[in-house]
């Protein structure tokens, strides 16, 4: 008992210091962005349809225009990333790459060639259409306990996914859910053949 208390509570150091780890980039780059390049960072966000705009695929999730923006990212980060890695760190790592590389090329395709997308919202949908798939794809009474508390608590974000206001990229959030979604599909393990019923 006291072994598997301690195996849970390094479980959650690492979940900790991973999250930790990320949201100080968020905000160290935001602090350097703003006050000793004047945002002028924010050029390596994505830019559709321009060869150069790719590179934000990469930089994109770390940029945000604003203290209002990086707030409103960082606690659903927080909260989604957290209960995306409940199961294995390891899918953390894999939602979040999925999600990122599909939000920024699916924004690079079909986005306004003249906007620069940037902040961490793609893969906020990523961990959010993946703990909404998961429960489908794996069927297993936690997977969709927690699809359905994500339903009920996040729900409303789903609407972030629709092109409702000019300066939100509704398609980092609709490609990144997309993302999500997938990398549900990929992390699913191998369902049982399907038998035969009789009655």
């Amino acid at each position: 008992m006291k072994q598997k208390i301690q195996t849970i509570g390094g479980e959650l150091k690492a979940h900790i210091q991973i999250l930790a780890f990320v949201v100080s980039l968020f905000w160290i780059v935001f602090i350097v962005n703003q006050f000793i390049f004047n945002r002028s960072l924010n050029a390596f966000g994505i830019i559709p349809k321009q060869l150069v705009g790719l590179r934000g695929i990469l930089f994109a999730p770390f940029l945000h225009g604003s203290f209002y923006h990086l707030i409103s990212n960082t606690v659903p980060f927080i909260i989604l990333g957290w209960l995306v890695m409940i199961r294995d760190i390891k899918d953390f790592y894999f939602v979040s790459a999925i999600s990122a590389l599909v939000a920024g090329l699916g924004t690079w395709l079909i986005g306004d060639p003249y906007s620069v997308h940037i902040g961490a919202s793609g893969v906020i949908f990523g961990y959010f259409g993946y703990l909404l798939f998961r429960g489908y794809f794996e069927r297993s009474f936690v997977a969709i306990a927690i699809s359905i508390a994500i339903a009920a608590t996040y729900g409303g974000l789903i609407w972030g996914v629709l092109p409702t206001r000019a300066y939100i990229s509704w398609e980092g959030h609709l490609f990144g859910f997309i993302g999500g979604a997938i990398a549900a599909k990929l992390l699913s393990p191998p369902q049982n053949p399907t038998q035969d019923k009789y009655q």
